[in-house]
């Protein structure tokens, strides 16, 4: 993995992304693939909307997104009331953004 730490924030079955991380690694885009990846959240660009994912809704009037998962993140055993701010970092190797541990940091 490469590229200095950016942080996404899970919130209430909501993955946010602040407008820095979306300009930097999704830049135009207007979905994402969520995936687990053992105990990692990997945050996939979607290049073309109709081929599904999630979408990255605009939050507020600063650019921030939010990408509404709520099923998604309950399948992975994080409850709703669930609120923590983690680090990520781009993986070339998987074109995603990673969350390290994220599905470890359950309360």
């Amino acid at each position: 993995m490469t590229a200095a730490p950016a942080v996404v924030t899970i919130r209430r079955g909501s993955v946010h992304v602040a407008r820095a991380v979306y300009d930097r690694y999704f830049a135009g885009l207007e979905a994402v693939i969520l995936l687990r990846r053992e105990d990692d959240l990997h945050i996939l660009p979607v290049r073309d909307a109709a081929a599904g994912g999630f979408l990255l809704k605009r939050r507020n009037s600063a650019g921030d997104r939010v990408i509404t998962a709520a099923e998604f993140l309950r399948r992975q055993g994080l409850a709703d009331e669930f609120e923590g701010e983690m680090a990520a970092i781009w993986s070339s190797q998987h074109a995603a953004l990673v969350v390290p541990a994220a599905f470890v940091m359950q309360t």
